[in-house]
Formats: structure tokens, sequence, C-alpha cells
């Protein structure tokens, strides 16, 4: 049975947390994320009436190697971040511990996460990780997913294939990109393409949704 943690963790174990402790009134709320090998790529909705003055300020980080804005609606703009694969405790933790962000909220002082492990040992890994990098853990509830069949997970093609859409502006309104010519762009049909979409959308609703039906807090 899948195991999910929600916890809170002091806004500097990560990178754009310390940045953002100099805007307190910022509300963030996770909106996905990438998982890489050495990294991740968090995509962050960031409340404010200055994106750009978000924007140069996570740039500026040391950690932080790119930052772009994705879109803006009304006082909310979404920023698509990439940590730098320097050595950051949460990024090593999450990695070494194979552990999924579902949900996360975050203000200048702490950050609220739901996580996603296949084990108790590996939700123990983690905590114990984290603690001995001497970055606290409050673990405020354990729960147990309901989602243990393999469809509930996106396949490699799947992720490939939503990563590649995403990308190429698939899902923007209106689309950057036809379903043909990103048809064309992954080498399959029209319809393949539209299956593979929809399986995948429906991998992640199982994967996501169902998963955080209790609130983060």
């Amino acid at each position: 049975m899948t195991v999910i943690a929600d916890i809170t963790l002091p806004a500097a174990s990560l990178p754009v947390g310390s940045v953002l402790q100099s805007f307190p009134e910022v509300g963030i709320e996770l909106e996905g994320v990438v998982p890489l090998r050495e990294s991740v790529m968090p995509l962050l909705w960031i409340e404010t009436s200055d994106s750009e003055e978000i924007r140069s300020a996570l740039g500026d980080h040391p950690r932080i190697d790119r930052v772009s804005v994705v879109m803006t609606v009304e006082s909310e703009t979404l920023f698509e971040i990439q940590w730098s694969s320097a050595e950051n405790e949460l990024v090593d933790a999450l990695l070494e511990a194979d552990a999924t962000i579902l949900a996360a909220q975050g203000l200048a002082e702490s950050w609220d996460f739901r996580l996603r492990f296949s084990t108790h040992e590996e939700l123990s890994r983690f905590n114990v990780a984290l603690t001995e990098s001497g970055t606290p853990v409050t673990l405020r509830r354990i729960h147990h997913s309901p989602i243990d069949e393999p469809t509930a997970s996106l396949s490699p093609v799947q992720r490939d294939t939503l990563t590649t859409a995403y990308r190429s502006g698939y899902f923007q309104i209106p689309r950057r990109i036809s379903q043909a010519a990103l048809a064309d762009e992954l080498g399959i049909s029209d319809s393949a393409l539209s299956q593979r979409i929809r399986r995948g959308v429906e991998a992640l609703i199982k994967q996501a949704v169902i998963a955080q039906e209790q609130p983060l807090r």
C-alpha cells in the first residue's frame, strides 16, 4: 500500500523558499513537478503584483539555473524553475527515497508538502536523511493511498508524450501546436497520440487527484 505523508519544512530548505523569504506577502502553490535524475523542475503558482521582480530574485539565486514565466492569470503567475544540480538536501532526499511530490504550498517561513512513498521504509529514509542534514521535519499526518494498480503510474511512453506536449504548447489556450503537428514530431498517428494523452491524463488523475482529496492543511 502506497504511503502518503503530510510534512512541514522550513522555507529555507528549498532554493525558491529562501528567495521568497524576502517577500512575506507572497503565497505559493505547486502546480506540478518534473522529476529528473539529478534534480527537479517545479512549476509554481506565485501570487504577486510584480512577476518580474519575483523572476529576477529567483534568477539571482546560485542554486537556480533558469526561471521562466509560463503564464499569468489575474494576480497569479506560473513560473517554471530549473534547479541546479548542485547539492541540495531536500532534492537529494527526495531522489534517494524515490518520493513523489503530490502537492505543496509555501509561505515565507514554511512549506507544507504531501509526498508519496512506495513503503514506510522509504519515508523513514527520507526523514532520516533530512534530519541528519540539519533540516527539521514536522510529520503532520500519514495515510495510505488506495492506488495500488499498475495503471496508476505513468508509463515512460505516456510521460514522454505528455512532457513533449506540454513543452510544445499543446495544452495552452490557444494551442501553440496542433495535434497533427505534435503527432508528426513524435512519429505516431493522430489517433495514437490522442489515446496516449487520454490514458496519460487518466493515470495522472488516479495518481494525484484521488490522493489529494484530503486538504493539505
